[in-house]
């Protein structure tokens, strides 16, 4: 793929969407940024902007569907997108059971029609120009559902199974799809977690990983690759070797 000049990142208040937003800001670079906290999402600005990118930063609520759709059309009449990073993710827990009802509704609204709100506006004008790159951002959660944090697991698998049915559905458009799946990483979001977290990575080393993959078209980014390990390993098990094993895990 060719180095992205225009660049949309979701969620790139904090943790993960911040750190890529930093990483490909430097002069002739373009990103589109959005998120919900307006002081963090300031900072973040102006950050990108010290590197020398040039930098639109709006605050939206990825759930807001027509919001969404009326931004991606509008920005990209200002300047043609080549990257869509999809990235706006929460997580939720009451450390005793699980989600709430509220909660896992919350976090399927935000990781799985927020994603979809991304994308589908997106979609038309990177076929009309027949280039692009569309990236999703799942987790290694996606691979097995876990009792601490069902919602979640399931709304992250949804998004990386789209996600891979999307690659082989665009790739005759010349559009790239890659699947982001990554473990612990240093962020707002795990910085609730009371609990040991294996292999937790800094944001900005995790957003150098995504932008190498990226950068090479990758349908999967996985990573660390001994979680991916463990991730994959699960799966492929049936459950009832694995189901015995699964209240003992960590509560979210």
């Amino acid at each position: 793929m060719r180095e992205p000049q225009s660049i949309l990142i979701t969620g790139a208040s904090s943790g993960i969407g911040e750190a890529l937003a930093v990483a490909y800001a430097r002069p002739g670079v373009r990103l589109v940024l959005s998120g919900r906290d307006e002081a963090r999402l300031a900072a973040v600005d102006k950050s990108c902007r010290e590197r020398g990118a040039t930098v639109r930063a709006d605050v939206l609520d990825v759930t807001d569907r027509p919001a969404m759709a009326q931004w991606i059309d509008a920005v990209d009449a200002e300047g043609p997108l080549d990257l869509v990073i999809a990235n706006a993710g929460i997580s939720a827990g009451t450390f005793d059971g699980g989600e709430s009802p509220d909660q896992a509704r919350a976090i399927f609204a935000v990781n799985l029609d927020g994603v979809l709100n991304t994308v589908q506006p997106a979609i038309p004008h990177l076929k009309r120009r027949r280039r692009g790159q569309i990236a999703l951002m799942s987790s290694l959660a996606s691979f097995r559902g876990f009792p601490g944090a069902p919602a979640y697991c399931a709304s992250k698998a949804a998004v990386r199974v789209w996600g891979e049915a999307l690659r082989g559905e665009l790739s005759p458009h010349g559009i790239g799809v890659s699947v982001i799946c990554p473990g612990f990483v240093v962020s707002r979001m795990t910085a609730g977690n009371r609990f040991p977290m294996p292999f937790l990575m800094e944001a900005d080393r995790a957003a150098e990983i995504i932008r190498k993959g990226l950068a090479r078209n990758r349908a999967r980014i996985a990573f660390p690759w001994p979680m991916y390990a463990g991730s994959w390993l699960l799966a492929l098990l049936p459950p009832a070797l694995t189901d015995p094993f699964m209240p003992w895990l960590p509560k979210k």
